[in-house]
């Protein structure tokens, strides 16, 4: 009779079952007793709700091991160097008028139509159900646009929407206003009919808080470049992190890329998301995953040559900073970390006796040859691109031919930074008083220019640097450029529509020209 009750509540509260679910799935070895839920005896974890686990099929079939049953066993150099907070989801059951009356009131806002994500660098999304894709488009659109209350593109239950959320915030770094935790409104029957986004305090000053985030991570992407191999741009964004980041458990924000790249200390949450962004901006695959290391704890795998490997900066930047959580396959640390949630479904970490997964151990030394791609001088020539490579059809993809700059010279002195600027300069062919050295000043110029090419088919152009691209791109793909200066253009020329196409060269020196392909009618 007990057991048959239980089914009914279970069965009569959709929200129950899915915390149930939760907890178990998130049991480690130690406390479940098993061996980590390797599914169903054929090595593939067991599924998800709305995971298609076939898609590691796709790339190389290398499935990840949990380890037995054995406690984790943490050093205590890093006992206690954690801070991960699962996504947690509020769910509330509303009856019929209820649900008519929403604060969302049915509306979808932005859907994410035409949005795409490469599996290589957004492996959640590429793990989800193909219906629950588009729920991740349009959740991760509506985050984008601080959307905060809206009904779900497609008809979804709790336990799918909780694991298409933490496939959006698992695979996107750059939204770091975006909190870890989300509310649903959901029927009798489990159907959720309002989705409730939460943001952190930048969202009430996001522009000026995505400046100073991309002006940070722009000045380590520029020292990143001057580096040949992917192995060694790695291991300077894991020693630069190292350098910049102090691990503390009550800094803000301590779940964001932000908290580590701007405010300059994090948990290990803030560290791997920072880790994460970093590498996705330097185009080598970079994965946030997420499991149980004594506690909660978050840290990275990176695909390079051809394989995958663990790395865990946290642990990494103790007193005495160290490589001993750097480049390690998954049986190097089976006896401290251990995936849960999501993560499961990530590439396995292998070495070259376990499988075709096999990447270098740099440590500290970084000695990968550079690509054939790479000429002398460590950069190729911006001329050598064709139109197809200079368009960016796809803005929620880094753009892969970022050429090489000079390093920073913050260390150098007013004076040599004043010199090694003229230099870079001079490289560019352009003076001072080209650059739009703010989005402020690209916005002004922008209008001052669109007003004076006139209406019809026109072209334009101006100067960025280069730690100012990433915030011009995002402003064409969340639609910022339009309240920036387009609405205000059609203003002053008098017209209602305008379309318009973006392209990019390098000009060297750290400089890019941004052209504008516009119609206005």
């Amino acid at each position: 009779m007990a057991g048959c009750l239980g089914v009914m509540i279970c069965a009569l509260n959709p929200s129950l079952t899915a915390m149930l679910a939760e907890k178990v799935e998130n049991m480690t070895p130690a406390q479940s007793g098993g061996t980590g839920g390797t599914g169903d005896g054929s090595g593939r974890p067991q599924v998800q709700p709305g995971v298609n686990a076939d898609w590691m099929d796709g790339r190389n079939g290398v499935i990840y091991e949990p380890p037995g049953s054995q406690s984790v066993e943490v050093p205590s150099s890093v006992s206690g160097r954690t801070g991960y907070e699962p996504v947690k989801e509020d769910a509330q059951q509303v009856d019929g008028d209820e649900a008519d009356n929403l604060a969302g009131g049915g509306v979808l806002g932005n859907t994410g139509d035409g949005l795409n994500f490469d599996g290589e660098y957004y492996p959640y999304y590429a793990m989800l159900e193909t219906d629950l894709q588009q729920l991740y488009r349009q959740i991760y659109a509506n985050a984008t646009e601080l959307k905060t209350s809206f009904a779900p593109v497609i008809p979804v239950t709790v336990a799918p929407l909780k694991n298409v959320f933490e496939a959006v915030y698992n695979d996107h770094p750059e939204l770091f206003w975006l909190e870890t935790g989300y509310s649903c409104k959901y029927l009798t029957d489990g159907s959720c009919v309002e989705i409730t986004l939460k943001y952190n305090g930048t969202a009430g000053q996001l522009e000026e808080a995505r400046q100073d985030f991309e002006s940070r991570a722009g000045a380590i992407l520029s020292e990143a470049r001057n580096f040949g191999s992917d192995a060694e741009k790695e291991k300077f964004i894991h020693d630069k992190l190292m350098e910049a980041v102090e691990y503390s458990v009550g800094a803000p924000m301590n779940q964001s890329a932000y908290s580590a790249l701007v405010d300059g200390q994090s948990v290990c949450a803030g560290y791997a998301r920072a880790f994460q962004y970093l590498m996705q901006q330097l185009r080598i695959p970079c994965y946030y995953c997420t499991g149980y290391a004594g506690e909660d704890h978050a840290w990275n795998i990176v695909s390079l040559d051809g394989g995958y490997r663990n790395v865990d900066v946290t642990w990494d930047d103790t007193d005495t900073p160290t490589y001993d959580y750097f480049n390690k396959t998954d049986r190097e640390l089976n006896q401290t970390h251990v995936r849960t949630g999501l993560s499961v479904y990530l590439p396995a970490c292998l070495d070259g006796s376990e499988g075709d997964n096999s990447v270098q151990d740099t440590g500290n030394s970084g000695e990968n040859p550079p690509s054939e791609e790479q000429e002398e001088g460590g950069k190729r020539d911006p001329s050598s691109y064709s139109l197809s490579e200079l368009i960016n059809p796809n803005p929620t993809k880094p753009m892969s031919w970022q050429s090489k700059t000079p390093s920073s010279p913050s260390d150098n002195g007013q004076a040599e930074a004043e010199r090694i600027k003229q230099e870079n300069l001079a490289k560019a062919g352009i003076t001072e008083e080209q650059v739009r050295d703010t989005m402020k000043e690209y916005y002004d110029d922008c209008r001052k220019l669109l007003k004076e090419a006139g209406v019809g088919d026109k072209q334009f152009y101006n100067v960025v640097p280069e730690s100012l691209w990433n915030t011009v791109e995002r402003a064409y793909s969340t639609g910022d450029y339009w309240k920036g200066y387009a609405e205000a253009a059609l203003k002053d020329l008098g017209v209602e529509n305008l379309a318009i196409q973006i392209q990019i060269q390098a000009l060297g020196g750290g400089y890019y020209r941004v052209y504008h392909n516009v119609y206005t009618y």
